[in-house]
């Protein structure tokens, strides 16, 4: 049985879905106050079906880490990740000129079904110093929401377009020189209390130190699992590769960024260990699935809900 989906839209600042009477996702795309943080928009907060909340927001660790959100830590040297950046033999340093911003210019469609909520919207990269580098056609459409099940789907798209006249590289910390830091891309913050969660593959539970760097081509989705602080109830995310992310035709090989500790967090990394370059006027696109789900489910139960949603 789907839940039926309801859209509502304040306009200058977020656009809200709400399944079985609860909010289950916000995105915002007011632009935030701090440039430190790179402004962009994101999806917080997000909740299961049962109204738990799965995203953590301005955490005392890393402020700019805001729910669910595109980044891109190391490009051509300016950060749209934000946030301290990090520089080979000095670590990380607070150098404000290199944060970038991504910026709100429409939506060409904010739709409603019942069974499917569908936001698209137009952005365009700005470095610090206010230049166009890029223009991106982002959509997110949630569906699938499931009472029965106890989950709800986002699918998430991205369409980038270089700008500039030169070559933009993509890169991360570890294409930077840290080792097993790639983070970058589509990112994940969970909430403090999904700190220690479980990790799982399609191989079954890893530890995350294990999955941390591991190709998507072999572990096509990633499954986080916690028990909630105040209640006695877990919550599990799965973050799924559309098909062709993993071929030939994707710009670049993807990899998993993954912590359960210290923090909680997820990252489908475009460039863990090596860069990739988009050259003046070429496009690139990935498509990525995030399942929101009430309960601690395993692996089993993962990959017999991803076998039902076709792509």
């Amino acid at each position: 049985m789907t839940a039926g989906l309801t859209v509502t839209h304040a306009l200058g600042e977020h656009i809200a879905v709400e399944a079985c009477g609860s909010g289950i996702l916000s995105y915002v795309y007011r632009p935030d106050p701090e440039p430190y943080e790179s402004r962009k928009p994101y999806a917080h907060p997000l909740r299961t079906l049962a109204g738990r909340l799965v995203t953590g927001y301005r955490p005392n660790d890393h402020r700019w880490h805001k729910g669910l959100q595109m980044t891109a830590s190391h490009l051509s040297e300016q950060n749209f990740w934000g946030g301290n950046s990090y520089i080979h033999g000095q670590g990380y340093r607070r150098i404000p000129e290199r944060v970038g911003s991504m910026r709100h210019d429409a939506f060409p469609a904010v739709e409603c079904t019942g069974e499917r909520a569908h936001i698209a919207e137009d952005l365009t990269w700005l470095s610090n110093s206010g230049q166009e580098w890029a223009a991106e056609h982002r959509t997110l459409t949630v569906h699938s929401a499931d009472p029965t099940e106890g989950a709800w789907v986002l699918d998430w798209t991205i369409h980038l377009t270089n700008l500039r006249d030169e070559t933009l590289r993509f890169g991360s910390p570890t294409t930077a020189g840290r080792e097993m830091a790639g983070y970058t891309g589509l990112n994940w913050r969970g909430p403090r209390d999904f700190t220690g969660g479980r990790v799982l593959t399609p191989q079954g539970p890893g530890a995350d130190a294990a999955v941390m760097g591991t190709a998507a081509a072999t572990v096509p989705w990633l499954g986080f699992t916690a028990e909630h602080d105040d209640m006695d109830a877990h919550s599990t995310l799965v973050f799924a590769h559309a098909p062709e992310n993993l071929g030939a035709e994707a710009v670049h090989p993807s990899h998993w960024f993954v912590r359960s500790a210290p923090i909680p967090s997820v990252a489908f990394s475009w460039a863990f260990f090596e860069e990739f370059g988009l050259p003046p006027g070429e496009s690139f696109a990935y498509r990525y699935r995030v399942v929101v789900a009430d309960g601690a489910w395993d692996t089993a139960r993962i990959q017999r809900y991803l076998d039902t949603l076709p792509w």
